[in-house]
């Protein structure tokens, strides 16, 4: 059982420290950050230099520029995981009589998630341009509070209208600018927010299904077996009834790949449901990731680093106001789906 043992202490310490993560993520000051920085200072101490730029370079390319890095990783994960479940999970849930039916939901969900994933790489999100920048500032008002009329952005030299930022990963500004996703190389903004949720929710129910066929199939070899009424020799040589953590540990010593699979599954599931709702909310209430951040007085260090000025003078966030856009629930899902568009002046 030391095996099991191992295998639960990393799964909640992961698990863990996602949960900090998400808890102090875009705080200036946390127990969290300051563990953080005490941590880097004693590493950059032992580390050489040359490891130290080797590491912030790369970094710096995976998260602070465009790269193609995490869509191939996306895909090679997603194939591996596509590949077990065709090359042994597909073949024993036959042999169990499940139906084709039920079986080819994975690969319909599959087509489906890979439609949007493609529609998220590839739709402009909302890019402000001279062309339409004039139309653009006519879709939101100012709120007067996260976003005020008359400020242009330092790098595309245009007025920056209500809930757009700049982006410094694809070098623009976008329009109801979200986040910039790692997965999809690019924005998500108005005009592929709609993509991004079904992508989410698509990735979700493909993870979900599998897992239950999986877990399915599992259940299935361990009935047909009798591993429930089995029993074994301690060390003592004294006779044992098989309980539920040697039924998990006989499954993975003689299925290893197959409940890997089902583990990794199970995580980036939980996961990925947890970001999903967190979006789902969001677009209920008409908010986007980056204001909610802000109204909650979170910026990103990186591109944002503060001084003590900006720490001593910053404004207590006015959480009377966060939800400035929303404009009731079917009018707030209506404008992700049917996202406005700028309007085009005429040349007469």
């Amino acid at each position: 059982m030391d095996f099991l043992t191992l295998f639960g202490i990393y799964v909640v310490v992961v698990l863990t420290c996602i949960a900090l993560v998400c808890r102090y993520s875009g705080q200036q000051h946390s127990s969290l950050n300051s563990l953080y920085s005490f941590a880097l200072k004693r590493l950059a101490s032992i580390t050489p230099k040359w490891l130290q730029k080797f590491s912030q370079w790369t970094l710096h390319r995976l998260f602070h520029q465009r790269s193609n890095v995490f869509i191939y990783l996306h895909i090679l994960l997603e194939g591996a995981v596509y590949a077990e479940f065709t090359y042994e999970v597909f073949g024993f849930c036959r042999e169990m009589d499940t139906t084709l039916i039920s079986l080819s939901v994975p690969y319909i969900l599959l087509a489906i998630k890979t439609t949007f994933f493609y529609l998220c790489i590839k739709t402009d999100p909302g890019t402000v341009t001279k062309k339409k920048v004039a139309g653009q500032l006519h879709i939101y008002s100012y709120d007067r509070r996260l976003f005020h009329p008359g400020i242009s952005c330092s790098t595309c030299q245009l007025v920056k209208p209500a809930r757009s930022k700049h982006c410094r990963v694809c070098n623009r500004c976008v329009q109801r600018f979200d986040h910039h996703c790692v997965w999809v190389n690019n924005c998500i903004g108005a005009q592929n927010t709609r993509y991004f949720l079904l992508y989410l929710f698509s990735v979700c129910a493909m993870a979900c299904d599998i897992a239950l066929l999986t877990v399915d199939m599992l259940l299935h070899v361990v009935l047909r077996t009798g591993l429930l009424g089995a029993s074994y020799l301690d060390e003592n040589g004294q006779r044992q009834p098989a309980g539920f953590l040697f039924v998990v540990q006989h499954l993975f010593l003689t299925f290893p790949r197959i409940v890997f699979m089902l583990g990794f599954l199970l995580f980036v599931f939980f996961l990925l449901a947890g970001y999903t709702m967190f979006h789902s909310f969001l677009a209920v209430v008409n908010q986007t990731s980056n204001e909610w951040y802000k109204s909650r007085g979170y910026v990103c260090q990186h591109c944002h680093p503060s001084t003590a000025a900006d720490i001593l003078c910053s404004p207590v966030p006015d959480h009377s106001k966060r939800y400035y856009y929303s404009r009731g629930v079917l009018r707030n899902l209506g404008e992700i789906f049917f996202p406005p568009r700028p309007v085009q002046k005429k040349d007469n």
